[in-house]
């Protein structure tokens, strides 16, 4: 079955890219950040953190979307292992781009530390840090952030598999 003429609403496949870049530059800031103490840190994890708010936020209304809008079907021809593979590995994408974001706000929170968001609103933290519950969170963050890279090369890996070698459309639907 070809999908070359299904597309994703347009609303998603902007999400979709946008997502993409978004989440790029946050896991290279964020291993920018883990490796240096430069001065210039400060001002990155500002941003890191204020976009990591706006991830979340991007990631609910793309949840919206998705569950307002048809979905585009796979291929009738893939096996059912691939068929669920693809939609656990999704399922799980969208649990990590929640889960991610809300342990950095409770790894703040638990540090004391409130979160300005763009210098438009503050997220208000702990009065008392906790330096086990920050822990906990800053270790889940990490570990999340290193499976959502895994998973993000396997979809990639999956979808340049859909395109150059099955030639099946699927990544042209998102597109």
């Amino acid at each position: 079955m070809s999908n070359s003429l299904v597309k994703f609403p347009l609303s998603m496949r902007i999400l979709h890219w946008a997502m993409a870049l978004l989440l790029l530059s946050l896991i290279m800031a964020g291993a920018t950040m883990v490796k240096s103490l430069e001065p210039w840190q400060f001002t990155l994890l500002f941003w890191h953190k204020s976009f990591g708010v706006l991830a979340a936020l991007l990631v609910m209304v793309r949840l919206v979307i998705k569950w307002r809008s048809a979905s585009v079907p796979l291929p009738s021809d893939i096996s059912r292992w691939q068929a669920f593979a693809a939609r656990a590995s999704h399922g799980l994408l969208y649990v990590l781009m929640l889960a991610i974001p809300l342990s950095g706000l409770a790894m703040q929170y638990f540090g004391a530390r409130p979160i300005s968001v763009f210098e438009l609103f503050t997220i208000p933290a702990a009065f008392i840090a906790d330096i086990r519950l920050y822990g906990l969170f800053r270790e889940f963050h990490g570990y999340a952030v290193l499976l959502l890279i895994a998973l993000l090369l396997l979809h990639i890996g999956g979808a340049l598999h859909h395109h150059f070698i099955r030639k099946d459309g699927v990544l042209k639907s998102m597109l």
